[in-house]
């Protein structure tokens, strides 16, 4: 599973790459976005109900979040 790193990244940036990388997803496929920014986490959720992805979103330490997308 590819990893996109967005520590310190703040919204729109995590948004924008994870879209770009969901243009290279085939069906079956996931990928992890790792933030530090809550409002990512929002966004995120936004994003994949628009476009029929399956999104987990999983806070691994106080204020960091891995999402996984799944297409």
């Amino acid at each position: 599973m590819k990893t996109i790193d967005c520590l310190g990244d703040i919204c729109p940036l995590p948004v924008m790459k994870l879209q770009k990388e969901t243009k290279k997803m085939q069906p079956g496929d996931s990928v992890m976005l790792v933030t530090d920014h809550s409002c990512a986490v929002k966004t995120i959720r936004q994003f994949c109900e628009s476009r029929q992805f399956s999104c987990a979103c999983d806070e691994v330490m106080n204020g960091v979040w891995e999402i996984t997308v799944s297409r």
